[in-house]
């Protein structure tokens, strides 16, 4: 047999295969989506937002992936249009004419990368400044410490019903730096709540204890850690930053949905890491506050330690950026 006839015999049998293939991915890719709602869809699998803030993230997300889509498609349209063009069965030619050294081509597959790379650092590094933007006087601030292997929560707030506070920090937030500091609310007297592994939100029996919100005010969260590297996540937020040993992080948020939502440590911190789970709990402005006296009640007044004193490079960089 001549060596074509035996090329021809050969893709002969996977011809007859590709519909058998093609059919068969069909149906594993309709089967896989029959669960899925389509009004999800242009959410491209993230959650719904529930802070004022998220949508920018979403809107980022969204042009990032309309932006690979169509980079995709031309890379696609490209490969195809070689394939279905340049057959050899189509040419007759063994090997199609080359081309080398074309200064127009090389610069079009130089630049245009660029271009794209460029245009998302633009819109990253715009919304990243928005949304770590802090407001002079938050109307709440909550520190949230990390640790191995749970979540504490101080809300420095003046609750109603207990004595005023002094002027001064307590010690237990002198972690925090003074820049965030001098921005807490006065007389705030605060309170607590400290989780453990095994905590589990009453209403629904998440694992981890519950960090509470008002809707619709904004809350600075300011992160510290005792003991290593933790990540601060409430997945429907769109955003978490991490909980750093001897360095503060520091963002606003604003909750605009009641519910609960669920928490996470994003950082492998260890061999219980996936325990780290907490649960926020988005209420109106006078039942957080209602909240507040309760936690009051049960005697946790004050605060938790905050966490590991600020380090000598993390307070030069501060100075820097002052």
């Amino acid at each position: 047999m001549s060596p074509n006839g035996s090329d021809r015999s050969s893709r002969r049998p996977m011809r007859r295969k590709l519909p058998q293939v093609l059919t068969a991915g069909l149906v594993l890719a309709t089967a896989s989506g029959c669960s899925y709602n389509w009004e999800d869809f242009p959410r491209l699998g993230m959650p719904t937002p529930v802070t004022e803030e998220a949508p920018r993230i979403l809107s980022l997300w969204q042009g990032s992936w309309a932006a690979a889509l169509v980079t995709g498609v031309l890379v696609w349209g490209l490969i195809l249009w070689s394939v279905f063009f340049h057959r050899r069965s189509r040419t007759k030619v063994e090997v199609p004419p080359q081309t080398r050294y074309n200064m127009p081509i090389e610069a079009l597959y130089t630049v245009v990368p660029l271009i794209i790379v460029s245009v998302l650092f633009y819109f990253t590094a715009r919304d990243e400044s928005k949304l770590l933007e802090l407001s002079d006087k938050p109307a709440h601030t909550i520190n949230v410490v990390g640790y191995q292997w749970s979540w504490g929560f101080n809300y420095i707030e003046k609750v109603e019903g207990q004595p005023a506070a002094g002027s001064e920090v307590p010690k237990e937030l002198a972690a925090i730096p003074d820049k965030f500091q001098k921005d807490f609310p006065q007389d705030a007297t605060g309170v607590y709540d400290a989780g453990i592994p095994g905590t589990r939100n009453p209403q629904n029996g998440n694992p981890g204890p519950t960090l509470w919100l008002p809707k619709g005010e904004k809350v600075r969260f300011v992160l510290t850690s005792r003991d290593v590297i933790h990540s601060f996540w409430v997945v429907p937020f769109l955003m978490k930053q991490d909980v750093i040993p001897g360095h503060t992080n520091v963002f606003e948020v604003t909750p605009n949905r009641e519910g609960t939502f669920m928490g996470k440590c994003a950082e492998l911190c260890g061999v219980d890491h996936s325990r780290m789970l907490f649960n926020v709990k988005v209420v109106s402005p006078e039942r957080y506050q209602q909240h507040l006296k309760e936690l009051a009640e049960k005697g946790q007044t004050g605060y938790m330690p905050a966490g590991i004193e600020q380090t000598d490079p993390a307070r030069n960089a501060e100075k820097n950026q002052l």
